[in-house]
């Protein structure tokens, strides 16, 4: 076993260590974990979205307690003010007697900052967090204050159809890793959580992991190989979100205003190599592409008018687009070729 296999090795090891000890307290949603999970160790940001009382919030905790990171959370709210976030300049006396600025920062100096009812703040409070989560630093005064590594903003949002919320601006939204929908809980799981919730039991998750191990899993994870012809087929899955591209199929051209970004294509190739060493294997499959497209790209295209006025909802797009894409992609044979 060569030192990437064993490297691999431990990372599957501890990876699902991490998911036992989230699953000490969420009950079900795997897929949901799963994808906070990938998000984590390939150092992006995740959206979850659902109604309230499905456990979004929750599950964010938990991950905090699982992992020795820093956590804060940020109740998002209409009166709440950008300097609520990042911190701000304020006057202090010297020993000398002078008054003299100094920064005093804000919940967004964390490693884990848990942003909670996002989209219940304005435009320009949201705002405040394109910044960090981009660049992973805060600019106050002039002055760029860097962020602890690693740095992620785990963000819940309510439906949007809901009142007193705003629709997220799309530069943010592109800045998030996945967008995860919380569905609603099965009679076998809500049977369990009435167990866990109303007999006094409630279940205390071990810290497993730590700043610097979290670090070397997401180098881990780049050095997963993928073929030429797989990373391919994942650009034209990006491109074929570009309405009257030469890549478009014929539903993008009808329903999408705008495609995704190349921040898309980042997503499903560092998702799909994570996918790929936690089924122990060393190189990406197209089938590891096609299990993170939804949560990589359903915020990333924009619907027109059309797609709205008959409700269709952008998976329903980027389905039929996946499968007139892998249709074309078995008929040149690439699939096949990289299969055997």
């Amino acid at each position: 076993m060569n030192d990437f296999e064993s490297q691999a090795k431990q990372f599957r090891d501890e990876y699902n260590r991490v998911f036992q000890e989230i699953s000490k307290v969420i009950v079900g949603h795997a897929d949901i974990v799963h994808g906070v999970l990938t998000c984590l160790f390939v150092g992006g940001h995740a959206l979850l979205e659902g109604v309230p009382g499905l456990g979004k919030t929750l599950l964010v905790r938990t991950l905090s307690q699982v992992l020795d990171l820093h956590f804060n959370r940020i109740q998002f709210t209409p009166d709440l003010m950008p300097s609520d976030i990042m911190g701000t300049n304020i006057i202090n006396e010297s020993d000398g007697g002078k008054r003299v600025f100094s920064f005093q920062p804000g919940p967004l100096f964390s490693q884990i900052v848990l942003a909670d009812e996002i989209n219940r703040a304005t435009p320009k409070t949201q705002s405040a967090l394109l910044e960090a989560m981009q660049e992973h630093s805060v600019t106050v005064g002039g002055t760029i204050h860097k962020l602890e590594e690693p740095f992620f903003v785990m963000a819940t949002q309510n439906p949007i159809e809901q009142e007193g919320t705003y629709p997220l601006p799309e530069a943010q939204l592109d800045r998030f890793f996945f967008k995860l929908m919380v569905d609603y809980s099965t009679r076998e799981e809500l049977s369990t959580i009435l167990d866990r919730t109303t007999k006094g039991d409630w279940p205390t998750p071990a810290k497993v992991m730590d700043g610097p191990a979290i670090l070397k899993w997401q180098q881990l994870a780049k050095k997963t190989f993928i073929a030429p012809p797989v990373q391919d087929y994942a650009i034209r899955l990006i491109l074929a979100t570009h309405s009257q591209g030469p890549f478009a199929c014929g539903i993008t051209n009808r329903y999408l205003r705008f495609g995704a970004s190349p921040r898309g294509a980042q997503a499903l190739v560092l998702a799909a190599k994570v996918r790929a060493l936690l089924d122990a294997r060393f190189n990406v499959s197209f089938d590891d592409v096609k299990k993170v497209y939804l949560p990589a790209l359903r915020h990333r295209v924009l619907l027109n008018f059309e797609a709205q006025a008959e409700n269709i909802s952008p998976d329903a797009v980027l389905n039929e687009i996946l499968a007139e894409v892998g249709e074309k992609t078995e008929k040149t044979g690439t699939a096949k070729a990289v299969r055997a």
